[in-house]
């Protein structure tokens, strides 16, 4: 007898944004890499976002597939594909989505006063499509949840007869869970029962986020150790007994690289390219870099790089009394590039007056400069308070930039402490919040850097680092079989 056909995953991929036609932040590359990685692994996929002005701009005369009427709102299904050539389906709905500003907030930066309705319809639709509600013929097996605005998606499976995808919510950032006022719970087509401590209740309102993850087959963050801080009162946000109960469910994958755009081998950014053998270019691309930035030190002094969103959970206070003390006692230059809170840029600008040609800020972003960085920094620092999963670690290890970070998240699961005894490590990793910790980091490096044949180890040591999305996305394929060879679950369409 033939051997059977394997069966191919089909997956539908929910998400309030995807680079490069809708992007606030890093969800955005993720909603674009990780289909495209699926997609080469054997994975049936389509990325359903909202019809959003610029999506619709983007997508010309595409197909109507589908007219389906949500939360008292007429969704038309439009066809595409994404510029890499996955799968695009589209929620065209213009009293929804078709507005000015961005993806949650309107251009005087306060949220929209109706995202609950807005990300309840396309998480609804969402489920529509999930199940055996759906008008099309193409059924997914899997439906793949992305933070608070598709979170409801399992939450909407539970109210639909029948026969019903599988459900995946990831948390890329769980400081925002989608919380609004109880009475939104009717507003967006929920039963009384969904405004229980055991569904979406949350300190008197209700959390969209926690809806779904008490409802969903499986959860993951995009890091191993990140899943486990998340269960911690530290680090839950409100959401760490609903977490510790989901333990059994809930999976850490770390985010994984475009190679394509981060790597100092094809990096098109740079007047020159190299690898692990040609660090001799890296040296000269400094040598260039330096005269570029004003710098006025010798090119074998090291040189640090940040870049960053200014904020808090960058831990950026703890550089206010390392940094001045290093850069006092020590040779090293620094090259800063970030934007965010008004305390964070004046330390930096200071720096800069303080050590006059030693210290460059450049305020807000610039995508071809944070290539230099990456690839003309001898080190790079991240001092979090709190890191997810984080990616210019990543880069950094890629580029022979040795990644100064805080043991936390993802930073802790993709930089390992250099032994010099043994050899083995990528980089410098600290463990306590404090600007001690941080000094001792960075004399630590320093003192590396001073003994050129561990200094070179660790940078092949992190150069050797395989983070790309192919590697990374092959754990969610797993996860997807698991979750498919369990079989499609039954659901009666009287819960509570």
């Amino acid at each position: 007898m033939p051997s059977a056909v394997p069966h191919q995953t089909k997956l539908l991929f929910a998400t309030p944004e995807c680079a490069p036609l809708v992007k606030t932040g890093g969800l955005g590359d993720v909603s674009a890499a990780l289909p495209e990685a699926l997609k080469e692994q054997g994975v049936d996929v389509r990325v359903l976002l909202p019809g959003y002005t610029a999506v619709l701009d983007s997508l010309g005369d595409a197909a109507e597939i589908a007219r389906i009427e949500v939360l008292g709102h007429d969704i038309r299904l439009l066809e595409g594909k994404l510029p890499n050539g996955v799968p695009l389906w589209v929620a065209a709905c213009p009293a929804l989505y078709s507005r000015g500003g961005g993806p949650y907030q309107a251009d005087d930066g306060g949220d929209w006063d109706d995202n609950a309705l807005r990300f309840g319809a396309l998480s609804k639709l969402a489920a529509v499509l999930g199940s055996d509600s759906s008008p099309l013929a193409w059924r997914p097996d899997i439906v793949h949840c992305n933070d608070w605005p598709t979170a409801l998606i399992p939450v909407y499976l539970r109210e639909i007869e029948g026969r019903r995808a599988a459900t995946v919510v990831t948390i890329h950032n769980l400081a925002f869970q989608g919380i609004f006022e109880k009475a939104q719970v009717a507003r967006i087509g929920l039963p009384a029962w969904a405004y229980g401590v055991d569904a979406l209740e949350f300190y008197g309102r209700i959390s969209m986020l926690k809806g779904g993850l008490v409802y969903a087959d499986a959860i993951t963050t995009v890091s191993p150790t990140h899943a486990k801080e998340i269960c911690t009162d530290q680090y839950g946000m409100g959401l760490q007994d609903s977490l510790r109960a989901r333990s059994g469910a809930l999976t850490g994958i770390l985010n994984g690289v475009d190679y394509d755009e981060w790597d100092p081998r094809v990096d098109r950014n740079l007047t020159q390219n190299y690898d692990a053998d040609q660090l001799q270019v890296k040296a000269q691309l400094k040598r260039e870099f330096l005269g570029r930035m004003g710098l006025n030190i010798a090119p074998e002094v090291p040189l640090g790089g940040v870049i960053s969103r200014l904020a808090q959970q960058k831990g950026i206070e703890l550089m206010f009394e390392s940094l001045p003390q290093v850069l006092e006692w020590r040779e090293l230059g620094l090259v800063v590039l970030g934007s965010g809170e008004p305390r964070y840029e004046e330390f930096f600008s200071t720096l800069q007056a303080d050590f006059p040609g030693r210290v460059v800020f450049r305020r807000g972003y610039d995508d071809p400069l944070s290539h230099w960085i990456e690839a003309t920094s001898d080190f790079f620092l991240m001092p979090s308070l709190y890191e997810p999963c984080g990616l210019n670690q990543m880069y950094s290890l890629r580029y022979g930039t040795v990644p100064i970070v805080r043991k936390t998240g993802g930073l802790a699961d993709s930089v390992e402490h250099y032994n010099p005894d043994t050899g083995v490590g990528t980089g410098i990793v600290f463990n306590d919040f404090n600007s001690e910790a941080l000094e001792w980091a960075l004399n630590t490096a320093l003192d590396l850097y001073a003994a050129p044949t561990h200094w070179l180890r660790m940078v092949r040591n992190g150069m050797r680092r395989d983070f790309s999305w192919q590697h990374q996305g092959g754990m969610y394929v797993e996860l997807y079989e698991k979750l498919v060879r369990s079989g499609p679950p039954a659901i009666p369409a009287e819960v509570g």
